[in-house]
């Protein structure tokens, strides 16, 4: 589970505040996996990497036992001047991989990117699409409670993004999703509960399909 108590979240701009939350009190279950909605700009991502604990509200408490992933669908995270395979490494070693499990987690993670010689070349050199691929192959090898997810599955190929959701769909099958999503088909087949981020408040929907009619609402 995640708790919300009296969020606020907001963004010096031009002298200005922009709430992406304000004063927000809001229980997430355990055991769902969650789609969060809102318009281009409305704070998503942000509220994403607060509910994993990776950015912090300006004011409130946010809470939850659980662990959470990186967000996969970013590019940023990465050493530059390492390669594929050295930050690959580096990150296992971070979590206290075996290195029994460190060559196992690396020669997954080059089989699911599909970057080829770029593997072993430095970070500095890929495209965004590479880092999320990279990104992607190397969340699926660690266990959390929940996968944070924006917008990643809609990086690649027809056939990469299908390799993607079918690795997802496996890996949920033991863990959580928060995903940010523009497609709703995506956030249908594998959210149960949606989030509407909209005018420093989120609407918490039990259906993804009822989150969806609002965010539709919204944007009428």
């Amino acid at each position: 589970m995640i708790d919300l108590y009296n969020v606020t979240k907001y963004f010096k701009t031009a002298g200005e505040k922009k709430y992406i939350l304000n004063n927000v009190t809001q229980h997430i279950p355990s055991g769902v996996n969650v789609g969060l909605l809102g318009r281009n700009g409305a704070g998503k991502s942000t509220l994403l990497r607060m509910l994993g604990g990776i950015d912090f509200p300006s004011s409130g408490i946010i809470s939850s036992p659980n662990t959470f992933s990186w967000p996969m669908g970013l590019a940023g995270g990465f050493q530059g001047s390492m390669t594929g395979r050295q930050n690959v490494k580096f990150v296992c070693r971070i979590y206290g991989k075996s290195e029994y499990e460190i060559e196992n987690s690396i020669e997954s993670v080059r089989e699911f990117a599909q970057i080829g010689d770029y593997f072993d070349m430095p970070i500095k050199t890929y495209s965004s699409g590479m880092k999320s691929r990279l990104n992607f192959g190397l969340s699926l090898v660690f266990d959390f409670d929940y996968l944070i997810i924006d917008e990643t599955l809609s990086v690649g190929d027809k056939n990469f993004q299908e390799k993607s959701k079918k690795a997802l769909r496996k890996k949920i099958e033991t863990c959580n999703v928060l995903l940010v999503s523009h497609s709703m088909p995506v956030l249908k087949e594998i959210c149960d509960v949606g989030i509407v981020v909209h005018g420093g408040q989120i609407h918490y929907c039990d259906n993804i399909d009822d989150a969806i009619t609002t965010y539709n609402k919204i944007n009428k």
